[in-house]
């Protein structure tokens, strides 16, 4: 199953994403987490894809057997930075070969511990290079990101609404967005999109603060900005795990719950690998 025929039955679709273990670690450590967020009944889990490919092979045995096991739709994560055309066809086969349908088709991060890494001289450039192949390959249903604030990589947001509808026109059938905390944000992004011509399903992605170190290294690499009630918190229990967690999911429920008011086609929830908060922030909010 396509995720986007999900959206088309009216209820709002919640969503999950997760990532693979370290290197280090067993990838089974991973499967306690799988059981228990698989209890809420999410539409489909989407695992992520290490920077520059570390993780690939932990991201489609994962995600194979979220669906086989579980008996749930897997989203796998796909980068194409620093992979050859070659290599990402090759990959594409290995997702067919284990019953994978849908993708999030990625351009990946610039690696920062490569001072000669010069992206100009990649195959692939853009996210929207590796939407076509996918699209030309095989019958894919294709998810991309999009910056409610824009990507930190440019300077100008209609420059960066034009770059999302080429990769829309280049056959995604689903936007996911960065995280955000302020709702308004998202609101407005979606208007500009609509604007631009932009027709796919904009899902608002949602990542509770659990952790403020956490969160303020996700914040510097997708250029999320923080309201002041968020800044409040953050200032509040920086010193203060316990109460700063507890924060955090009644934040994200607020978050959610509004949303779900403005009848948004479903939530996306950065997992952070968390089952036991994210399971309280579906119970806050209702949604399952």
């Amino acid at each position: 199953m396509k995720v986007i025929d999900l959206y088309r039955k009216g209820a709002p679709v919640l969503s999950l994403e997760i990532f693979p273990p370290r290197k280090d670690y067993p990838v089974e450590t991973v499967f306690t987490t799988i059981e228990k967020l698989t209890r809420l009944q999410p539409g489909f889990i989407g695992v992520t894809y290490g920077a520059g490919g570390s993780n690939r092979d932990r991201t489609v045995e994962i995600a194979a057997r979220i669906k086989r096991d579980y008996q749930v739709e897997a989203l796998a994560h796909l980068t194409c930075v620093r992979h050859t055309r070659q290599e990402i066809a090759e990959i594409l086969d290995e997702l067919q070969r284990e019953g994978i349908h849908n993708i999030m088709a990625l351009r990946g991060d610039i690696p920062e511990d490569e001072d000669d890494f010069q992206l100009e001289k990649q195959e692939y450039r853009y996210a929207y290079q590796l939407i076509n192949d996918v699209r030309q390959r095989a019958d894919f249903g294709i998810l991309a990101a999009a910056h409610p604030e824009g990507h930190p990589e440019c300077r100008r947001l209609h420059e960066d609404l034009d770059n999302l509808k080429r990769k829309v026109d280049c056959g995604v059938d689903l936007l996911v967005t960065q995280l955000f905390f302020d709702n308004r944000i998202y609101c407005d992004f979606v208007d500009r999109a609509i604007t631009k011509g932009i027709d796919c399903p904009i899902v608002p992605g949602i990542m509770p603060v659990l952790n403020v170190k956490q969160i303020k290294r996700m914040v510097y690499l997708c250029g999320a900005s923080i309201p002041p009630k968020m800044l409040s918190l953050l200032d509040r229990y920086e010193n203060n795990p316990a109460d700063m967690e507890k924060a955090g999911i009644e934040y994200a429920s607020e978050q959610v719950r509004d949303l779900l008011e403005d009848h948004v086609d479903g939530v996306h929830l950065y997992t952070m690998n968390k089952p036991e908060q994210i399971t309280q922030i579906v119970d806050n909010v209702g949604l399952r």
